[in-house]
């Protein structure tokens, strides 16, 4: 190509690269050479030439996770739309193992690390003092305040679901979760419970049903709730699977839903599964977002963009399904 635009090696290197200081016109005959040729720059060379490796570390606490995986594509396909490779290494949730991947990545020489956890929950041990290059956790928080994190609104998530079933007019909404112990569940209470105390609404009872994750743990809550004999036209659900094990109770008991009970849920299994199924409402937490929002402020934290310390939130979105659309 060089020999085509009649200049050295060199210097359509340097003009390739967006650098040198060719003429226009010399310019202009390296540009023409290239297109005809339909050259493509070796970005491993470019990379290679800067002293960089184009190579990011992901290291994943728990990789084969329903809700890690989103997370991992996101930010996988992110960085591989910014030329770089990605050494990726699973730790199991073994503690021991994260310190041996710690100093593989680190003779493997990577220009940054990705480090991904297992949900808002997840006890995330800082890393980044092991490392010069940029590092960023993502769908959990680093232990050190000084790290950036990226992590999915889990309150703006209780909020949106309140502000939903506010909105249908729905007055007597109750909440069926898992322990407040877990920062997820208690993320979720918390946005609802601001929610409703903003249109003057006391939620059922009080207090939350709060057990665990579980299906088992949905049906027995929603049973609760019947025995209770507090009135009650809509419930939030702190996660799908409680969402669909309670819509099963209630429809035993003849409760029609939505028309006698609103129901949302958060996670949007249906969507993860890649279903059209709009049988649910739920909330959505974006969680390739959160991967691809956290690998892009990487990539640009490797080429000198900005780095801010702390805790980043990606908004989730509600999508209404049949468990709220009530049809007249």
């Amino acid at each position: 190509m060089a020999a085509i635009a009649g200049v050295s090696v060199s210097t359509a290197s340097k003009v390739l690269r967006g650098g040198g200081k060719a003429s226009d016109a010399t310019r202009e005959r390296i540009l023409d050479a290239a297109a005809r040729l339909d050259y493509e720059p070796n970005a491993l060379g470019q990379f290679l030439a800067q002293g960089r490796s184009a190579t990011i570390g992901v290291l994943t606490l728990n990789a084969p996770g329903a809700f890690t995986m989103p997370v991992l594509t996101g930010a996988t396909t992110t960085l591989g739309a910014r030329d770089l490779s990605v050494l990726v290494s699973d730790s199991r949730l073994d503690r021991s193992l994260i310190t041996a991947t710690v100093r593989k990545f680190r003779a493997r020489k990577v220009d940054g690390l990705l480090v991904v956890g297992d949900g808002s929950g997840t006890a995330m041990r800082s890393v980044t003092a092991g490392f010069t290059v940029p590092v960023v956790y993502a769908y959990g928080v680093s232990d050190d305040p000084d790290d950036v994190s990226f992590l999915h609104n889990g309150e703006l998530a209780g909020e949106l679901a309140g502000r939903h079933l506010l909105s249908l007019g729905r007055r007597r909404i109750a909440h069926i979760s898992a322990s407040l112990d877990d920062h997820s569940a208690r993320e979720r209470a918390a946005g609802l419970a601001a929610a409703l105390a903003e249109a003057g609404v006391e939620l059922v009872g009080g207090t939350g049903l709060h057990g665990d994750w579980s299906r088992s743990w949905g049906r027995r809550a929603a049973e609760d709730l019947l025995a209770s004999g507090l009135e009650f036209d809509a419930v939030f659900c702190g996660n799908d699977t409680i969402a669909t094990a309670a819509s099963e109770v209630f429809r035993q008991a003849g409760l029609r839903i939505p028309e006698d009970v609103a129901i949302v849920g958060f996670d949007n299994l249906a969507g993860l599964m890649d279903q059209h199924d709009r049988t649910l409402t739920t909330i959505d937490p974006l969680l390739s977002t959160v991967g691809a929002r956290a690998a892009e402020y990487l990539a640009d934290a490797i080429e000198g963009g900005e780095f801010v310390p702390g805790l980043h939130r990606v908004d989730g979105v509600l999508i209404e399904g049949e468990s709220t659309a009530v049809t007249r």
